[in-house]
């Protein structure tokens, strides 16, 4: 083609688009030569837009040519309304001008017209209405979903041509998503007012579907080839060759700081684009799940910050395949490009998220969540099979297994690093609890185990069998046994439990598998984990003083000081882990686990669903164990003493004469009872010193409620008769066996209901016994005798004798 030389204008008379284009086309004499091709790349241009003129006439004149036929048709329509109501007022003035003689027949005609024509005539009128809004709303939206599809469809064509201008490509894809948010507006006012006109907002659903599977994947891969002109990904030899050595860690350039200019201005145009293209999409599907369960399609990852990370993660992983046996290094490479990059997102993306309205979203969360989830990935697709898979080749030989050690060093590292990912995240002032699991899972690594809940069992198993490993040898010597836990008082009372140190050391290894459960994201595993790790450690400490205390009984039957202190300190144990576990199970991180029993195992849904009581915390079952074993083996104690105590004082009860007769000269106590008092004394004294306040009390007590009984029905109920000196003796010797019991309370007769009430009849004169015979039941409450019954009352009344 000829191209002739021709003279610029001059420069005032060009606009300053024409002076910035020549500027930028012709900044050296080299690009001269260049002109040519401009010329013809310019020519081709204009050609496309003239074609693209041509076909935007055409297509608004066939807008044009649909609207008057529209409006043809709302014409007729009006036009037959506006004669029915003419007719109608002719009818009306007709009728009012009829004779008296004929209104009936008049009357009957208006009301017909009252009460058939004028509705029907009405819903016709709101019918035609319809039709006319639902005719402009259909243009509207057809005109609407035209322009996006040229929009769309001249996006792709500049992008088809190998020197096409990005600038206008970006507008037009601005242009086009503006027209997509004023589509979207209007199909939400059609959805909420015209909820039968479900068929055009499909219609109009399905084109735009269509226009957004071509607008998408465009600006996703103009995104992409945007960042390659960054230089995104940066290099990653300066993390690798500083990720060791924090101290010296160099700093890594930044492109996203480093882009200036017209570059700068590209990359964040084309992010807000994306974004308001995402945003965009978030409103269509808050449209279409109206009244479903909408919250995990809508919150979805952002699109902008995922092309950031993928290449990322790409260059990452080939360096990841060198470090199958040094993970140490793929963590630390993780956390340190993780931690080099996320400032950039909140002072540089995040306002242009704000700007697009993606409400909900921070920069450096969904940073950091992008990343933590391609680590999750690595690791689920490539080291846990080979971890996995050693596992199942290796045999368990002498002692540990290599390949279970490996695993519970593989969970260490994805432990330490959630703990500092989640510092990166809190630090913005975002603040994480275990009600946002869905938070908590997208910035752990841990989160593997949602997906694969078989992979958290066997950690569980290791875990547990590493635990019971420790606590072996712990529990075979007998000095931890005899040795107290320092300082074992409780913050919510000052008990002394005055425990062996060996509840100490089970409490250490279950709280340290407890802190590693925190790590896990989700309350159902965290619940799940400790149920098949935590549980079976508290019945193995439960079935070892048990097993303890059986030896006890088995050898002395109990009757033994060195078998009681033995049973003692397994009750002091126990009592103190229970005490332990009640008091974990006040924190609602535990109620939270107690309150959430779906993905337990062993635990049906249906069984979960049953009933709807208090929540209840995760250990509520091996605390009622342990009560059990408590209460258990403190009765067995107190039901020893006091079968030593009953063999003792066998002469003492049989003994009828005593009780007619005085006590023997320089004696307060008769010399029969002295044994077994003895005896009562040194075998409390000795749980006193070995067994923990709480149980010491219920064993004395429960040993006063038995003396108490065993005297009353052996005394007071066998029909002996008292006589004066009897009394005395009796009464002596009821002294010192309160005073027996009075090195532990004030008033140890209160512990003896029975026999006090019986003594304090016995010490009645007769004139108050002969009252009683009449008195009956209202006698017995005014001498204040609350614990013998009437029948109780009358026999003690009548052992009595009174001499002369």
């Amino acid at each position: 083609m000829d191209y002739s030389v021709q003279t610029l204008p001059p420069a005032s008379d060009l606009s300053s688009s024409v002076l910035s284009f020549l500027d930028d086309k012709f900044g050296t004499k080299e690009n001269l030569n260049d002109a040519p091709r401009l010329v013809s790349e310019l020519h081709t241009q204009c050609s496309d837009l003239d074609r693209t003129l041509t076909d935007i006439n055409r297509r608004l004149g066939a807008s044009l040519v649909a609207y008057a036929a529209f409006s043809d048709r709302f014409d007729r329509c009006f036009n037959d309304i506006n004669a029915k109501l003419i007719a109608l007022g002719s009818s009306t003035r007709s009728h009012g001008s009829i004779s008296d003689g004929r209104a009936g027949k008049g009357n009957e005609r208006a009301e017909q017209i009252l009460g058939e024509e004028l509705p029907a005539l009405a819903k016709e009128v709101a019918r035609v209405e319809t039709v006319r809004m639902y005719a402009e709303t259909a243009l509207k939206l057809d005109n609407l979903v035209g322009d996006i599809e040229d929009a769309v469809s001249s996006t792709m064509n500049k992008n088809l041509r190998k020197h096409s201008m990005t600038q206008n490509s970006e507008e037009t894809r601005l242009l086009a998503i503006k027209t997509l948010k004023l589509t979207e507006d209007v199909l939400t006012f059609v959805t909420k007012t015209r909820p039968k006109w479900a068929r055009l907002v499909s219609s109009v659903d399905h084109r735009v579907d269509r226009a957004l599977a071509v607008l998408r994947p465009q600006a996703i891969a103009d995104h992409r080839a945007l960042l390659a002109s960054l230089g995104w990904p940066p290099p990653l030899s300066t993390s690798i060759s500083s990720k060791l050595d924090t101290r010296k860690s160099t700093e890594v350039p930044n492109p996203l700081f480093t882009m200036q200019g017209d570059l700068k201005h590209k990359y964040c145009e084309n992010f807000l684009s994306l974004c308001s293209l995402q945003e965009l999409q978030r409103r269509r599907k808050s449209r279409q799940l109206e009244g479903y369960y909408k919250e995990v399609a809508l919150h979805q990852p952002l699109w902008a910050i995922e092309e950031l990370v993928n290449p990322i993660s790409l260059a990452s992983q080939r360096h990841f395949s060198k470090w199958i046996d040094k993970l140490e290094f793929i963590f630390a490479l993780v956390y340190k490009i993780t931690r080099d990059y996320v400032d950039s997102m909140d002072e540089l993306l995040q306002p242009l998220v704000d700007e697009a309205m993606l409400s909900g979203y921070s920069c450096r969360e969904e940073w950091v969540s992008a990343m933590v989830i391609s680590l999750s990935t690595y690791l689920a697709k490539e080291i846990f099979p080979v971890y996995l898979g050693q596992l199942d080749e290796e045999t368990v030989t002498n002692g540990r297994s290599q390949a279970r050690t490996s695993l519970l060093h593989l969970v260490d590292l994805m432990i330490s690093f959630d703990k500092r990912v989640r510092s990166l995240v809190e630090h913005s002032g975002i603040l994480l609890s275990y009600e946002e699991d869905g938070n908590l899972q997208k910035i752990s690594c841990l989160s593997v185990f949602c997906d694969r809940p078989d992979w958290l069992d066997l950690w569980a198993e290791i875990e547990l069998s590493d635990a019971l490993d420790k606590i072996k040898p712990e529990m075979d010597d007998e000095k931890i046994w005899r040795m107290k836990v320092q300082g074992a008082v409780l913050v919510s009372g000052p008990e002394d439990f005055k425990s062996p140190a060996v509840s100490s050391a089970f409490l250490k290894h279950l709280s340290s598998v407890v802190e590693r459960c925190r790590s896990l994201p989700s309350t159902s595993l965290r619940s799940r984990f400790l149920k098949l790790a935590g549980t079976p450690m508290i019945q193995n400490f439960l079935d070892c003083v048990l097993l303890r205390c059986q030896e006890a009984e088995g050898l002395t039957a109990l009757t033994d000081d060195g078998a009681m202190i033995k049973v003692a300190k397994s009750i002091n144990a126990a009592h103190y882990f229970e005490s332990i576990l009640k008091e974990w199970s006040e924190d609602v991180f535990f109620l939270e686990m107690g309150s959430d029993k779906g993905d337990q195992p062993g635990i049906s849904v249906s069984e979960n669903n049953e009933g709807e009581g208090p929540a209840s915390g995760i250990f509520d079952e091996e605390i009622g164990k342990l009560e059990r074993f408590v209460a258990e083996w403190v009765e067995k104690l107190s039901v020893v003493i006091l079968r030593g105590f009953d063999a003792r004082c066998r002469d003492y009860i049989k003994n009828r004469r005593q009780w007619q007769e005085k006590g023997e000269e320089a004696w307060t106590v008769s010399k029969s009872i002295i044994g077994a008092l003895d005896y009562l004394q040194g075998k409390v004294s000795v749980l006193e010193k070995d067994l923990n306040g709480v149980d010491f009390v219920g064993v004395w007590r429960s040993l006063a409620a038995g003396v108490d009984r065993l005297v009353f029905s052996g005394i007071l109920m066998s029909n002996v008769k008292f006589y004066d000196g009897g009394v005395e003796r009796f009464d002596s010797d009821l002294q010192v066996l309160f005073g027996v019991f009075g090195a532990w309370c004030l008033r140890p007769e209160g512990f003896f209901p029975k026999v006090t009430e019986g003594l304090k009849l016995l010490k009645m004169g007769k004139k108050q016994l002969q009252e009683s015979l009449v008195g009956g039941e209202k006698w017995i409450k005014d001498n204040g005798i609350r614990h013998l019954s009437v029948t109780e009352t009358q026999k003690i009344l009548r052992s009595r004798v009174f001499q002369n």
